[in-house]
Protein backbone atom coordinates (compact mmCIF):
# COMPACT_ATOMS: atom_id res chain seq x y z
CA UNK A 1 0.00 0.00 0.00
CA UNK A 2 1.72 3.07 -1.36
CA UNK A 3 1.20 6.36 -3.41
CA UNK A 4 2.19 5.63 -5.89
CA UNK A 5 2.99 1.92 -5.93
CA UNK A 6 3.69 0.97 -9.25
CA UNK A 7 7.54 0.14 -8.57
CA UNK A 8 7.47 -2.07 -6.08
CA UNK A 9 9.35 -5.52 -6.73
CA UNK A 10 7.30 -7.00 -3.38
CA UNK A 11 4.57 -8.47 -5.37
CA UNK A 12 7.30 -10.80 -6.87
CA UNK A 13 8.49 -11.74 -3.95
CA UNK A 14 5.77 -12.56 -1.94
CA UNK A 15 3.84 -14.45 -5.12
CA UNK A 16 6.93 -16.44 -5.38
CA UNK A 17 7.14 -17.54 -1.90
CA UNK A 18 3.23 -18.00 -1.86
CA UNK A 19 3.42 -20.41 -4.87
CA UNK A 20 6.61 -21.94 -2.99
CA UNK A 21 4.54 -23.12 -0.33
CA UNK A 22 1.46 -23.79 -2.03
CA UNK A 23 -0.43 -20.99 0.48
CA UNK A 24 -4.12 -19.88 -0.55
CA UNK A 25 -3.34 -16.33 -1.63
CA UNK A 26 -2.29 -13.06 -3.88
CA UNK A 27 0.22 -10.56 -3.12
CA UNK A 28 -1.37 -7.52 -4.77
CA UNK A 29 -0.23 -3.66 -5.19
CA UNK A 30 -2.81 -0.81 -3.28
CA UNK A 31 -2.26 2.52 -5.01
CA UNK A 32 -3.91 4.51 -1.89
CA UNK A 33 -4.05 8.28 -1.74
CA UNK A 34 -3.02 9.88 1.78
CA UNK A 35 -6.44 11.40 2.74
CA UNK A 36 -7.83 7.76 2.05
CA UNK A 37 -5.39 5.89 4.08
CA UNK A 38 -7.55 5.30 7.09
CA UNK A 39 -10.41 3.71 5.23
CA UNK A 40 -8.26 1.59 3.33
CA UNK A 41 -6.82 0.05 6.27
CA UNK A 42 -9.93 -0.95 8.16
CA UNK A 43 -11.31 -2.23 5.37
CA UNK A 44 -8.89 -4.88 4.91
CA UNK A 45 -10.13 -7.19 7.85
CA UNK A 46 -13.51 -6.64 5.90
CA UNK A 47 -12.06 -7.38 2.54
CA UNK A 48 -10.03 -10.83 3.54
CA UNK A 49 -6.36 -9.74 3.89
CA UNK A 50 -3.58 -10.92 6.37
CA UNK A 51 -2.50 -7.34 6.18
CA UNK A 52 -0.32 -5.25 4.08
CA UNK A 53 2.97 -3.50 3.57
CA UNK A 54 3.06 0.03 3.47
CA UNK A 55 5.83 2.20 1.49
CA UNK A 56 5.88 5.63 0.78
CA UNK A 57 4.04 7.72 2.22
CA UNK A 58 2.27 5.95 4.63
CA UNK A 59 4.77 4.28 7.33
CA UNK A 60 4.30 7.50 9.81
CA UNK A 61 0.99 8.29 8.92
CA UNK A 62 -0.17 4.45 9.61
CA UNK A 63 0.77 4.62 13.14
CA UNK A 64 -1.63 7.00 13.97
CA UNK A 65 -4.62 4.76 12.88
CA UNK A 66 -3.21 0.97 13.66
CA UNK A 67 -4.88 -0.72 17.15
CA UNK A 68 -1.36 -1.73 18.22
CA UNK A 69 2.44 -1.47 17.63
CA UNK A 70 5.30 -3.76 18.15
CA UNK A 71 7.62 -1.72 20.65
CA UNK A 72 11.01 -1.42 17.97
CA UNK A 73 8.23 -0.20 15.91
CA UNK A 74 7.37 2.71 18.34
CA UNK A 75 10.95 3.30 18.51
CA UNK A 76 11.83 3.53 14.95
CA UNK A 77 8.59 5.34 14.58
CA UNK A 78 7.54 4.10 11.53
CA UNK A 79 5.84 0.77 10.39
CA UNK A 80 6.26 -1.13 7.09
CA UNK A 81 3.80 -4.16 7.84
CA UNK A 82 0.63 -4.80 9.62
CA UNK A 83 -0.95 -8.11 10.31
CA UNK A 84 -4.70 -8.25 10.59
CA UNK A 85 -5.05 -10.28 13.70
CA UNK A 86 -8.06 -12.60 14.48
CA UNK A 87 -10.57 -10.20 16.00
CA UNK A 88 -9.79 -7.60 13.30
CA UNK A 89 -7.67 -5.04 15.07
CA UNK A 90 -4.60 -4.10 13.28
CA UNK A 91 -1.08 -4.53 14.38
CA UNK A 92 2.27 -2.32 13.55
CA UNK A 93 5.06 -3.98 13.09
CA UNK A 94 8.98 -3.01 11.37
CA UNK A 95 11.00 -4.94 9.63
CA UNK A 96 13.37 -2.69 7.86
CA UNK A 97 15.53 -2.87 10.71
CA UNK A 98 16.11 -6.65 10.53
CA UNK A 99 16.21 -6.14 6.19
CA UNK A 100 19.18 -4.13 6.80
CA UNK A 101 21.16 -5.84 9.10
CA UNK A 102 20.54 -9.19 7.32
CA UNK A 103 21.11 -7.90 4.49
CA UNK A 104 24.68 -6.61 5.67
CA UNK A 105 25.33 -10.16 6.77
CA UNK A 106 24.21 -11.75 4.24
CA UNK A 107 26.77 -10.33 1.64
CA UNK A 108 29.69 -9.68 4.07
CA UNK A 109 29.69 -12.78 6.71
CA UNK A 110 32.62 -10.96 8.46
CA UNK A 111 31.01 -7.98 8.97
CA UNK A 112 31.77 -6.88 12.44
CA UNK A 113 29.15 -3.62 13.98
CA UNK A 114 31.73 -2.78 16.42
CA UNK A 115 34.45 -2.38 13.85
CA UNK A 116 34.11 1.78 14.27
CA UNK A 117 31.65 4.45 13.78
CA UNK A 118 28.64 4.73 10.93
CA UNK A 119 28.20 7.58 9.14
CA UNK A 120 24.04 7.83 7.68
CA UNK A 121 22.52 10.07 5.17
CA UNK A 122 19.59 10.67 5.51
CA UNK A 123 16.70 11.03 8.06
CA UNK A 124 13.67 10.17 6.76
CA UNK A 125 11.46 6.36 7.95
CA UNK A 126 14.70 4.12 6.16
CA UNK A 127 17.40 6.28 8.39
CA UNK A 128 15.14 5.30 11.23
CA UNK A 129 15.19 1.99 10.77
CA UNK A 130 18.71 1.66 9.86
CA UNK A 131 20.00 3.33 12.89
CA UNK A 132 17.39 1.23 15.14
CA UNK A 133 19.31 -1.83 13.49
CA UNK A 134 22.78 -0.62 13.67
CA UNK A 135 22.68 0.87 17.59
CA UNK A 136 21.07 -2.62 18.46
CA UNK A 137 23.63 -4.62 16.21
CA UNK A 138 26.46 -2.87 18.82
CA UNK A 139 27.71 -0.27 16.49
CA UNK A 140 29.47 2.14 18.78
CA UNK A 141 28.24 5.46 17.53
CA UNK A 142 26.44 7.00 14.69
CA UNK A 143 27.38 10.28 12.08
CA UNK A 144 23.62 11.44 11.40
CA UNK A 145 23.79 14.42 8.00
CA UNK A 146 20.54 15.19 5.73
CA UNK A 147 19.89 18.17 3.72
CA UNK A 148 17.03 19.70 6.12
CA UNK A 149 18.71 20.04 9.81
CA UNK A 150 15.61 19.57 11.87
CA UNK A 151 15.22 16.39 10.46
CA UNK A 152 18.65 15.38 11.77
CA UNK A 153 18.17 16.96 15.41
CA UNK A 154 14.99 15.29 15.55
CA UNK A 155 16.54 12.01 15.03
CA UNK A 156 19.65 12.74 17.20
CA UNK A 157 16.47 13.62 20.01
CA UNK A 158 14.97 10.22 19.18
CA UNK A 159 17.67 7.66 19.63
CA UNK A 160 20.06 9.97 22.19
CA UNK A 161 23.84 10.58 22.42
CA UNK A 162 25.16 7.74 20.22
CA UNK A 163 23.99 9.31 17.27
CA UNK A 164 25.54 12.68 16.47
CA UNK A 165 24.43 15.50 14.55
CA UNK A 166 27.05 16.23 11.68
CA UNK A 167 26.08 19.50 9.06
CA UNK A 168 25.61 18.46 5.37
CA UNK A 169 28.00 20.82 4.49
CA UNK A 170 30.30 18.49 6.58
CA UNK A 171 29.66 15.27 5.25
CA UNK A 172 32.71 15.16 3.35
CA UNK A 173 35.02 14.82 6.19
CA UNK A 174 32.73 12.77 8.20
CA UNK A 175 33.49 9.75 5.85
CA UNK A 176 37.56 9.78 7.60
CA UNK A 177 38.14 6.78 10.13
CA UNK A 178 33.95 5.47 9.78
CA UNK A 179 33.63 1.39 9.36
CA UNK A 180 30.00 1.82 7.33
CA UNK A 181 28.32 4.35 5.07
CA UNK A 182 24.90 3.97 4.46
CA UNK A 183 22.70 6.35 1.65
CA UNK A 184 19.29 5.80 2.95
CA UNK A 185 18.06 9.17 1.36
CA UNK A 186 16.82 8.76 -2.61
CA UNK A 187 19.76 10.61 -4.08
CA UNK A 188 21.10 7.98 -6.71
CA UNK A 189 17.16 6.55 -7.02
CA UNK A 190 16.69 6.81 -11.27
CA UNK A 191 15.67 9.95 -11.75
CA UNK A 192 16.63 11.41 -9.38
CA UNK A 193 20.65 13.47 -8.58
CA UNK A 194 23.44 12.04 -7.53
CA UNK A 195 24.49 11.48 -4.36
CA UNK A 196 27.17 13.96 -3.97
CA UNK A 197 29.68 12.07 -1.40
CA UNK A 198 33.46 12.55 -1.52
CA UNK A 199 35.11 8.97 -0.80
CA UNK A 200 38.84 10.30 -0.61
CA UNK A 201 38.81 10.17 3.13
CA UNK A 202 37.56 6.96 2.89
CA UNK A 203 39.13 3.81 4.76
CA UNK A 204 39.57 1.23 2.22
CA UNK A 205 38.47 -1.62 4.85
CA UNK A 206 35.16 0.47 5.06
CA UNK A 207 31.85 -0.83 3.68
CA UNK A 208 29.25 1.22 2.10
CA UNK A 209 25.90 0.28 1.63
CA UNK A 210 23.30 1.95 -0.18
CA UNK A 211 19.44 0.92 0.75
CA UNK A 212 18.26 2.05 -3.01
CA UNK A 213 17.74 -0.74 -5.31
CA UNK A 214 16.66 0.85 -8.52
CA UNK A 215 19.41 0.73 -10.07
CA UNK A 216 21.34 -2.15 -8.41
CA UNK A 217 24.90 -0.14 -8.40
CA UNK A 218 24.02 3.47 -7.17
CA UNK A 219 26.67 6.23 -8.69
CA UNK A 220 27.87 5.88 -4.91
CA UNK A 221 28.71 2.23 -4.92
CA UNK A 222 30.05 2.78 -7.90
CA UNK A 223 32.60 5.12 -6.97
CA UNK A 224 33.12 3.17 -3.50
CA UNK A 225 33.78 0.00 -5.51
CA UNK A 226 36.23 1.21 -8.05
CA UNK A 227 37.84 2.58 -5.15
CA UNK A 228 38.07 -1.29 -3.58
CA UNK A 229 35.73 -0.81 -1.27
CA UNK A 230 33.37 -3.93 -0.24
CA UNK A 231 29.68 -2.28 -1.40
CA UNK A 232 25.81 -3.42 -0.71
CA UNK A 233 23.28 -2.76 -2.33
CA UNK A 234 19.01 -2.10 -1.33
CA UNK A 235 18.35 -5.28 -2.93
CA UNK A 236 19.31 -7.41 -0.04
CA UNK A 237 17.24 -4.86 2.51
CA UNK A 238 14.32 -5.52 0.38
CA UNK A 239 14.23 -9.08 0.46
CA UNK A 240 14.91 -9.46 3.92
CA UNK A 241 12.28 -7.27 5.29
CA UNK A 242 9.88 -9.38 3.24
CA UNK A 243 10.74 -12.07 5.42
CA UNK A 244 9.58 -11.60 8.89
CA UNK A 245 6.40 -9.70 7.29
CA UNK A 246 5.36 -13.17 5.31
CA UNK A 247 5.95 -15.10 8.67
CA UNK A 248 3.59 -13.09 10.26
CA UNK A 249 0.87 -13.26 7.85
CA UNK A 250 1.14 -16.92 6.93
CA UNK A 251 3.11 -18.62 9.40
CA UNK A 252 6.00 -19.26 7.58
CA UNK A 253 9.45 -18.22 7.55
CA UNK A 254 10.83 -18.25 4.05
CA UNK A 255 14.17 -18.34 2.45
CA UNK A 256 15.22 -16.49 -0.22
CA UNK A 257 16.61 -18.74 -3.23
CA UNK A 258 18.06 -18.81 -6.32
CA UNK A 259 15.26 -19.12 -8.28
CA UNK A 260 14.21 -16.35 -6.42
CA UNK A 261 16.68 -13.85 -6.74
CA UNK A 262 16.39 -15.09 -10.63
CA UNK A 263 13.11 -13.43 -10.93
CA UNK A 264 13.43 -10.35 -9.35
CA UNK A 265 17.01 -9.73 -10.77
CA UNK A 266 15.21 -10.25 -14.05
CA UNK A 267 12.44 -7.37 -13.12
CA UNK A 268 15.39 -4.71 -13.88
Amino acid sequence: MGWPVGHSRSPIIHNHWIAEHSLRGSYVLLPVAPETLEQALRALPVLGFSGCNLTIPHKVAAMSIVDQIDPLAQRIGAINCIVVETDGSLSGCNTDAFGYIQSLRDARPNWQANAGPALVLGAGGAARAVIAGLLDSGVPSIRLTNRSPDKTQELVAAFGPQVVAVAWAERHAAVEDVALVVNTTNLGMQGQPELDLNLSVLSPQALVSDVIYAPLETPLLAAARLRGNSTVNGLGMLLNQARPAFNAWFGVMPTISNALLGKVHASF
